[in-house]
């Protein structure tokens, strides 16, 4: 069994790009969508065991993956990991930005140290790996760069950290999607909304509570699948998206549209997406999307 893609077979064939967060959650997704897709597929992340649980997944399934262990918020770090990456693949077609993480605390209640490594992993450690990405390989050879952000256009409720690195992201995004054009470099976002990936089972307290109920502010009354996410982030990384640039992809159901004075109804007409053969949801989720 392997991979449902949507898109042609041979797609990204001969081609290397790297998944920064790939031991987990939509970042494993997307690494296996693009290994079976023909990629050779760097993931990168902090864990080394899942990192090689992904890279085993995805060779049992006959594509190719090779890991690098790598804290993206230590430049130096990332420095010598891209120095080894263009090492070992001469060329980088692709680089996608996934690796982040947050924690729920209402503002008042987050240090300056809290607010800061939230910031350095969801937007300073993306700069990081976009630049040096750039410098040593793509300001040459072209390439394509997705950054992945977050539903926070209405503002981000015990997230203000996740929020305002997110947003930052967007900026960043428009900016050296700008500045790179004329290097062959397309830079795009892609901005999961409520996702039923694993991420999901960390969190605890109010916000573990809430989870179950995230479908119910979402007019397609449904939360999304990871396939759903990498799919977008294919196509941006795909030919097909040659004239997209500086441009964000939102999955997320329409859930930050409307509000509260117009009621949403109930409604069982829009069936997920999941082309993952490997995908589990949350255990918090019982089952259901």
């Amino acid at each position: 069994m392997s991979y449902n893609s949507v898109f042609k077979d041979g797609l990204f064939s001969e081609n290397n790009i790297i998944v920064t967060g790939g031991g987990s959650g939509i970042g494993r997704c997307t690494a296996h969508e693009l290994a079976a897709l023909g990629a050779n597929v760097i993931i990168v992340g902090r864990n080394q065991d899942r990192l090689e649980k992904v890279k085993v997944e995805i060779e049992s399934s006959g594509g190719n993956a090779i890991r690098f262990l790598c804290d993206i918020r230590d430049e130096d770090a990332v420095i010598q990991s891209v120095t080894e990456i263009y090492k070992q693949c001469d060329k980088i077609h692709g680089l996608v930005n996934n690796a982040g993480g947050q924690f729920p605390s209402p503002a008042e209640h987050i240090s300056q140290k809290g607010f800061e490594t939230v910031v350095r992993t969801n937007l300073v450690g993306g700069f990081l790996f976009c630049r040096e990405i750039y410098n040593q390989g793509m300001i040459d050879s072209g390439g394509a760069i997705v950054n992945i952000t977050a539903d926070m256009w209405n503002g981000m409720p015990s997230m203000s950290h996740s929020g305002a690195a997110r947003a930052g992201m967007d900026n960043l995004t428009k900016t050296l999607a700008y500045e790179w054009g004329h290097s062959g470099v397309r830079v795009n976002s892609v901005a999961p909304g409520y996702i039923a990936s694993s991420g999901l089972d960390t969190y605890e307290g109010i916000i573990k509570k809430i989870i179950p109920r995230l479908k119910e502010s979402v007019p397609l009354k449904r939360m999304g699948t990871e396939s759903e996410v990498s799919t977008a982030i294919c196509f941006l990384l795909s030919e097909a998206a040659a004239y997209i640039n500086g441009s964000c992809i939102r999955v997320d159901g329409g859930s930050p549209l409307g509000n509260s004075l117009w009621p949403l109804k109930e409604s069982d007409k829009y069936e997920p997406y999941d082309g993952f053969h490997l995908s589990k949801l949350p255990d918090i989720l019982d089952g259901r999307l």
